[in-house]
């Protein structure tokens, strides 16, 4: 594998976070409009009218500025876009079937330029949608803020933030992971105890941070007030075969369905899984999180997928007769298995028990449109069984 992290976006300290300072990334004037018009959610959205406000949006042909603005750009324009088109989809009672070109065309352009679907991803949601108070000082809770929102308030800047602080500090643990591979080719055994023993520190702060959810973000405005406005449109009833992207016609006028915002395309934990030897049997989960692949930027596919190619950690702490590695390794195991127990607790009472929303919006369904309580205790339990 690379052993440049450039090459995957990636650095200690931000992790899979943008490389770039989101907050401080200009759109050129043709963009202002849009940009101001997503911005303007928190009030649009009151008004009882939002899709009237959003239909009288300006269309910009984004095909100049796909091929020549910077990644940075291109990645904000996509945040402000899939904004609105969310917004768009989810801001009334009753669903569209068509998505107005104003909106269709411009984010199906910017999907094909950063090689992502063409709606509201994690890297828009989270990985770029974030800014520090102060320039000089550290990526964590006490540091940063939500740029783009949809309501506004605590609760969604909040469920947002924790999201950002954990990937930031997942950075150290991911940057290691080509080095310690190396280790184990090289049969390096102190490096791999050292590297081994570094990550169970960053295990456990990010799962500290995980915990701090319910100080800020309470599960009922969550669900009704933060999770309506991240669903996709692939095995959504409320949108039945997705939605018509207007103007785009690679698609012969016919629905595109696409699966919602979730946490689960964070590169995370498929990161960690790859590393540590974690495999999962087929199931409808397996076969959801492998379809989420796509929804990852480029880059970070292809560092989940060259860790996975070279992934030797466990046979070789199995060839090796080392009770410290192997206490190691477990311990890894365990604080990947007590985030996935988070996650499950998290999904129980910020989603499986609260009432039924409104369009789209039900208990029974993850936001990527798929059944998530069953199967997140199994690839729980999963990772759990892989202790040496």
């Amino acid at each position: 594998m690379a052993a440049n992290l450039t090459e995957y976006n990636i650095t200690p300290e931000r992790g899979f976070l943008s490389n770039f300072d989101s907050d401080k990334t200009i759109l050129p004037n043709s963009l202002l409009s849009i940009r101001d018009a997503a911005m303007a959610l928190p009030r649009t959205i009151l008004s009882g009218h939002l899709r009237q406000h959003i239909e009288a949006l300006p269309f910009v042909d984004l095909t100049d500025f796909c091929a020549s603005a910077s990644l940075a750009e291109r990645r904000m324009a996509m945040v402000h876009y899939s904004f609105l088109v969310q917004a768009y989809v989810w801001g009334e009672a009753e669903s569209p079937q068509l998505l107005p070109k104003c909106l269709a065309l411009p984010i199906w352009q910017l999907g094909a330029s950063i090689e992502q679907p063409p709606l509201l991803t994690y890297s828009s949601y989270v990985l770029d949608n974030w800014g520090r108070i102060d320039d000089a000082g550290p990526i964590d809770l006490s540091n940063i803020y939500m740029i783009q929102p949809f309501l506004g308030g605590q609760d969604e800047a909040w469920f947002v933030l924790i999201h950002v602080a954990i990937e930031a500090r997942a950075g150290e643990m991911l940057a290691t992971l080509p080095a310690l591979l190396q280790a184990c080719r090289d049969q390096d055994l102190e490096t791999l105890e050292s590297g081994l023993s570094a990550m169970t520190t960053v295990w456990e702060d990010m799962n500290d941070i995980f915990d701090q959810m319910p100080e800020r973000c309470d599960p009922y405005v969550y669900f009704h007030r933060v999770r309506p406005w991240i669903h996709g449109w692939k095995d959504n009833p409320a949108l039945g075969e997705g939605l018509i992207y207007e103007g785009v016609e690679e698609t012969n006028g016919k629905p595109q369905a696409f699966r919602g915002q979730t946490g689960s395309q964070s590169s995370i934990v498929p990161s960690m899984d790859a590393f540590l030897g974690i495999d999962h049997a087929g199931d409808p989960l397996r076969a959801y999180l492998d379809q989420l692949h796509i929804y990852r930027p480029p880059e970070h596919r292809k560092f989940i997928d060259d860790i996975r190619m070279n992934s030797i950690l466990r046979p070789f702490i199995q060839s090796v007769d080392s009770p410290v590695l192997s206490g190691l390794y477990n311990a890894c195991v365990e604080n990947l298995t007590r985030f996935r127990t988070r996650h499950l607790e998290y999904a129980a009472s910020y989603i499986n028990k609260q009432s039924k929303g409104g369009a789209g919006n039900t208990s029974d369904v993850g936001t990527g449109g798929t059944p998530f309580m069953k199967y997140l205790k199994k690839h729980r339990d999963e990772a759990a069984a892989h202790m040496l």
